[in-house]
């Protein structure tokens, strides 16, 4: 369900991995900074120098923005075919563009009426997917159809550097909370399906390309077709082993009959 753009902050207020310590870490560090006691020492003075380097460039840590770790496609929006009364799909390419492997999770103001596949999970460096967003499309509002038009309904996907062989837990973004960054504030926009556009294409697109690969994580492991090696070198007769199961089979079904 949709909230008000007046009602965004709030929200997110709620949410552990919206807040962030940037402004507190500001203000320790400027009043760090201020509180330096004046000395007249050749010292003291190095010291409190060295002190004031120190928090200048902390207060220009939190200042700048934090590097992206991962690269979104599309970067911006989610894009969804715009039908009344179904659920409808969208999808986001996410590709781990760090050196580190990285743990990613969803968030949306809409919990109620979205979900995402896999809401979360550990890239390693230069792995990618496609998550799949599903939202239930409501009737408008004096039949008016909001094609090509911003939602108020927005989608969080949040990073955290993780070492290698980590499983994936949500709480991992609670344990590490000074460590997460959001990446993306993704808005969500309503595309007419009978109307050719590229934004729609590209969807479609992605779309094919996630269930090809639902579908063949759902296939079971293919089996060695080749001649299978023992001992040293030893290559088994495939068509001996296959007649030794076939007569053994019909002793025990003699045995069965008899």
């Amino acid at each position: 369900m949709a909230i008000a753009d007046s009602h965004l902050q709030h929200k997110w207020s709620l949410c552990p991995f919206w807040q962030s310590s940037t402004q507190f870490s500001s203000y320790s560090s400027t009043q760090n900074m201020y509180n330096q006691p004046q000395s007249h020492g050749h010292q003291n003075g190095g010291v409190a120098s060295n002190a004031r380097s120190s928090a200048v460039s902390s207060v220009a840590r939190s200042i700048l923005p934090a590097r992206r770790r991962l690269r979104l496609d599309p970067s911006n929006n989610l894009y969804f075919p715009y039908e009344p009364g179904k659920q409808a799909r969208s999808a986001v390419r996410i590709t781990n563009s760090s050196k580190s492997h990285i743990a990613f999770k969803f968030q949306t103001t809409a919990p109620k009426s979205c979900y995402m596949r896999p809401p979360g999970g550990i890239l390693a460096p230069g792995e990618g997917l496609i998550a799949t967003v599903f939202k239930f499309v409501e009737q408008p509002e004096n039949n008016e159809k909001p094609v090509n038009q911003k939602s108020k309904v927005k989608f969080k996907i949040m990073s955290l550097k993780v070492k290698e062989g980590t499983d994936f837990v949500p709480e991992l973004f609670d344990e590490q909370r000074e460590q997460v960054t959001v990446e993306r504030i993704l808005r969500v926009v309503f595309l007419d399906p009978e109307r050719a556009n590229p934004a729609l294409e590209r969807l479609k697109r992605q779309l094919a390309e996630a269930d090809a690969a639902l579908e063949d994580r759902k296939k079971p492991p293919a089996p060695d077709k080749g001649p299978r090696v023992v001992c040293e070198g030893l290559v088994i007769d495939e068509w001996k082993e296959r007649r030794e199961k076939y007569l053994a089979r019909q002793q025990v079904e003699a045995v069965n009959s008899g």
